[in-house]
């Protein structure tokens, strides 16, 4: 689980990076690149705690 968090959250980092390189859809990218981040966040505040 933190391990896909971790992957999301440096795939989130690097999409927001390269965004503004790709001129035609820099916006797409830029907001995927934050909703991973947001997912990276999410997943383990919402499921860390499950026993």
């Amino acid at each position: 689980m933190y391990l896909i968090a971790l992957i999301l959250f440096v795939g989130g980092i690097f999409l927001i990076g390269i965004s503004f390189s790709i001129a035609p859809i820099q916006a797409l990218v830029f907001i995927l690149g934050i909703l991973c981040v947001a997912a990276a966040l999410a997943i383990p505040v919402h499921l860390g705690n499950r026993a």
